[in-house]
């Protein structure tokens, strides 16, 4: 009998079956180790690598200042407690303007919302209403403001600069006009200890106990839930995000009443830490915390940015402010010192990006061309 031409004969031996290599991811050579030169350049152009190496600088020059700045009992010296307290409002505040920036918008209102939440707050114990009914309220109303930001941004399709920029103005008058030029005082202790108190036994403050709890909860949801995979989407290109599926829209404006409800809760630490609301209270905040943002490598066009590189910008700024306090830095110079901060925040993260770009198109880093078919494989 003729053979059929059109049979493939089986191989004897499963030693003769040609394999396939097994893939090489990009930017490895075949037999190269798996962490090359490539991979550690790219790991040093990180932002958040360094952001660190600035705060190990800065630490540094503090502690050549005084020896008051770092101590063998770090978490029980008061030096900690006073720098990191006083930059708790701005960096829970910060906690929430990361997303919001990443998706290419800002929202500038949240010190008066600061002041806002914290004149409701002194009416309502005023009045005789519990701090446990009157904080839910707060932070309802800031939701409702945030909630009004977004609304505007979102739904009538205007500039959020301008939108927040005009609310800016609106609830800092709305607290001028529920408090006036009065003062509201003698909170709780029991309140006020959450505000300035410490953890037992240390100089931890418990707002820093809070911040923390935020930023895991803000790093478990931006980086590892689909409503960040959607919020960096929505940095990157709207429109793609929209026609894919994603409600660009409707997470616009929860991140809006999102970050009005952490300038609420802000504006209630900031009140128990001073026992005491004014209508001007929170005035001035809205810089650090965009810089706070931005020194922690989020990208000011949106797209780009990390909750730990903002972790680690409130720690930098915290021991800056407390490195030049104990240089015996005037609170003018200081300003100036945080002002370049802030240009050199836009523009270092902006050069290790393009050092990372640059790494990626060594040959390093270049991904493995594509092989063609081996001797006698079959091309289906």
């Amino acid at each position: 009998m003729t053979q059929d031409p059109r049979a493939v004969s089986q191989p004897s031996d499963a030693a003769s079956v040609p394999t396939t290599p097994a893939p090489v991811p990009a930017g490895r050579r075949p037999g190269s180790p798996l962490l090359g030169a490539g991979s550690i350049l790219r790991l040093i152009a990180r932002w958040e690598v360094l952001l660190v190496l600035i705060l190990a600088a800065i630490v540094w020059w503090g502690s050549q200042i005084s020896p008051f700045f770092i101590q063998p009992d770090f978490w029980n010296s008061a030096n900690f407690g006073a720098s990191i307290s006083g930059t708790m409002e701005v960096a829970i505040m910060a906690l929430a303007m990361t997303p919001i920036i990443i998706t290419g918008d800002i929202d500038l209102s949240v010190e008066s919302m600061v002041g806002l939440s914290g004149a409701v707050l002194g009416v309502l114990w005023a009045a005789g209403i519990p701090l446990q009914l009157g904080i839910p309220i707060v932070l309802v109303v800031g939701m409702l403001g945030g909630l009004f930001n977004g609304l505007l941004v979102t739904r009538w399709g205007l500039p959020a600069l301008v939108v927040t920029l005009g609310t800016l103005a609106l609830y800092r008058g709305l607290a001028n006009a529920v408090l006036g030029t009065s003062y509201v005082t003698n909170f709780p202790p029991e309140f006020t200890a959450f505000g300035f108190g410490y953890v037992p036994g240390t100089q931890v403050p418990w707002t820093l106990l809070a911040f923390l709890i935020l930023a895991v909860v803000f790093t478990a949801v931006i980086h590892l839930t689909w409503i960040g995979r959607q919020v960096f989407s929505i940095g990157k290109n709207k429109d793609a995000s929209r026609y894919s599926g994603v409600r660009v829209a409707t997470l616009r404006t929860a991140l809006f009443a999102v970050s009005g409800m952490v300038a609420a809760f802000a504006g209630i630490v900031l009140a128990l830490r001073y026992n005491s609301v004014r209508s001007d209270n929170g005035t001035g905040l809205t810089l650090t915390v965009v810089m706070i943002a931005v020194l922690g490598g989020v990208d000011i066009n949106g797209g780009k940015g990390t909750i730990p590189g903002v972790i680690l910008a409130v720690f930098t700024l915290a021991a800056l402010q407390s490195a030049l306090r104990l240089a015996g830095v005037s609170s003018e110079y200081q300003n100036v010192a945080i002002g370049l901060l802030l240009i050199v925040s836009v523009i270092a993260p902006q050069l290790a990006r393009q050092s990372r770009a640059l790494v990626d198109r060594l040959h390093i880093g270049r991904p493995r061309q594509a092989q063609g078919p081996a001797p006698g494989e079959a091309v289906r």
